[in-house]
C-alpha cells in the first residue's frame, strides 16, 4: 500500500503549474461527471461484458486526454519544465504508463494500455482495436469472398468486384476496453 501524505508533506507545484491548472481542473470536472455517471448507471441486472466496459468508456476517453494534453505540452510544444512535467507525472495528473507507450514507434496513437496488454486477452494477443483498418478491409474482402462475388465473382483482370456490406465494415469495430475504434498508428 503506498504511503499517505498529509497535506503538510507535499509539495508545491513547480513554477508554470498556474498556466495549465484551468485546464487540469476542467479535465477533474469531467472526471467527476463521469465517474458519477457511470456508477449511478451501472445495475447488477447488467451482465454482459460490452455494456459493463461500456459505462468505463467515459473515464478511460478523459484520462487519455488529459494525459495527450500534458504528452503535448511537454514533448509536442515545449511549453512546460522538466520538474513540472515529473510533479504531475509523480501527482497522477498523467497516465505515465500511457506516456512511456507514446514515446515508442508504433505505439503513437494508443488509446489506453490495456489494448496492448496480451496477457489479459483469451490467446494472447492486443484489442481489435490495434489492427489497422486497412488490414481490417483485406481481411473482410477475403472472408466475404465467396459470399460477396458478383454475377461470376470476377472481373475480366481477375479483381474481385467489391460489393458495399451492410453495416460490416472496418469501422464498426470498438475496443472492448475504452470504446475506441481504431488506435493503430498505420491509420
Amino acid at each position: 500500500m503506498p504511503p499517505l501524505r498529509s497535506a503538510s508533506s507535499r509539495k508545491s507545484p513547480p513554477a508554470g503549474f498556474s498556466d495549465i491548472e484551468p485546464t487540469l481542473l476542467s479535465y477533474a470536472a469531467k472526471m467527476r461527471l463521469a465517474t458519477s455517471s457511470s456508477s449511478s448507471s451501472s445495475t447488477p441486472t447488467q451482465d454482459t461484458t460490452t455494456s459493463r466496459h461500456a459505462s468505463l468508456w467515459p473515464i478511460t476517453q478523459i484520462t487519455h486526454q488529459r494525459s495527450r494534453y500534458i504528452y503535448n505540452l511537454y514533448y509536442e510544444s515545449e511549453d512546460i519544465s522538466k520538474p513540472l512535467y515529473e510533479w504531475l507525472l509523480k501527482n497522477r495528473y498523467a497516465d505515465a504508463a500511457l506516456i512511456a507507450k507514446w514515446k515508442k514507434m508504433g505505439y503513437e496513437q494508443l488509446c489506453c494500455v490495456r489494448c496492448v496488454q496480451a496477457a489479459e486477452t483469451n490467446f494472447g494477443g492486443v484489442c481489435v482495436c490495434r489492427v489497422p483498418k486497412a488490414q481490417m478491409v483485406r481481411q473482410r474482402k477475403r472472408e466475404g469472398k465467396g459470399k460477396e462475388l458478383a454475377k461470376e465473382g470476377e472481373d475480366g483482370d481477375g479483381e474481385v468486384e467489391e460489393v458495399p456490406e451492410q453495416g460490416g465494415g472496418a469501422g464498426d469495430i470498438q475496443c472492448v476496453n475504452c470504446g475506441c475504434r481504431g488506435c493503430a498508428s498505420g491509420d
